[in-house]
């Protein structure tokens, strides 16, 4: 016998026998004080024993509903943790939390965003694929994924983490045996050192036009390729050796630039702004920590951009 439907009144009837009234019961559920009577009613019609027993004082439990109680107790309990545990789950993310990001937002932006993450929810267990490659949530069992580029069609949902430049750079080295790295005519002179997006080529604009919209490449030097790279790793170690000139975001040379390692030049021309978006699987509302760390990754993106451009 299906008896799942009594567990409302089972519950109710609880409520009514450790308050003995029907009227505080009601108050305390939120309900009609009608509406608890009818649920008992229905109760002791479908067990066909009487359960409580009204008088002129008020109510007492028969032996029936006294034993009965003892069980709706238990049941109320196992309602009130098993809920609670949800709410837990929900303030407490815990378990694997999988990801994808480019090598571009690996160190200046991830890693500190990623450690605050886990410092605010410690049972989280970070799972980091670091990949230029695009890599399918679903496919791949991720969370959210970092994705640089204008958005395709797709089911999953897209937060924005913000915009950043390439910039021209070269190792302090290489510009003092190189000194012509000003004027866009210098171009074809020097070693272009790729990365896996710019494998077909890349755009040049000047930096004095509004929005970026200025495109010089029908008219420009063509930049000549001299080496390609799968990574952005393996690219700055390469630009850092001397090998040639690279065009990155402006934020993954923070450090670089700071310590003087590398350098900026042609200062007045850039190549493609990049948007950055966050992406995630998730339908309706988004689990905490997803929300958190979309908070952390545009904090430290747009740190890195400001730290980048001074």
């Amino acid at each position: 016998m299906n008896n799942t439907k009594l567990l409302p009144g089972l519950i109710i009837f609880g409520q009514v026998a450790r308050q003995q009234s029907f009227t505080l019961a009601a108050k305390h559920l939120s309900m009609s004080k009608s509406a608890v009577s009818q649920q008992v009613s229905r109760l002791e019609k479908h067990l066909g024993q009487q359960l409580l027993s009204r008088h002129t004082r008020g109510m007492s439990l028969t032996p029936a509903g006294a034993k009965l109680l003892n069980r709706c107790e238990l049941l109320s309990d196992q309602v009130e943790l098993a809920l609670g545990e949800l709410s837990e789950t929900r303030e407490t993310p815990s378990g694997s939390f999988s990801l994808t990001i480019p090598h571009a937002c690996e160190k200046s932006i991830l890693l500190p965003a990623l450690s605050q993450l886990c410092v605010e929810y410690p049972k989280l267990e970070p799972n980091i694929i670091v990949t230029d490659q695009v890599q399918d949530l679903i496919a791949n069992n991720l969370d959210v994924a970092i994705y640089a580029g204008a958005l395709k069609d797709s089911n999953y949902r897209a937060l924005p983490v913000g915009n950043s430049t390439e910039v021209f750079c070269a190792s302090a080295s290489y510009v003092q045996k190189q000194p012509n790295v000003s004027l866009l005519a210098d171009l074809p002179e020097h070693k272009f050192i790729s990365t896996s997006w710019q494998l077909s080529g890349a755009s040049v604009y000047h930096e004095d036009s509004p929005f970026h919209k200025a495109l010089l490449n029908n008219s420009a030097p063509k930049l000549q390729t001299y080496a390609k790279a799968n990574t952005l790793p393996c690219t700055l170690a390469m630009i850092s050796a001397g090998m040639g000139i690279g065009l990155l975001p402006e934020f993954t040379l923070q450090s670089a630039f700071a310590s003087g390692e590398l350098v900026r030049i042609f200062p007045r021309y850039s190549g493609r702004q990049w948007p950055f978006y966050m992406l995630h699987r998730f339908l309706g509302e988004k689990p905490i920590h997803i929300t958190r760390f979309h908070q952390l990754i545009k904090h430290y993106f747009a740190r890195a951009n400001v730290l980048g451009g001074m």
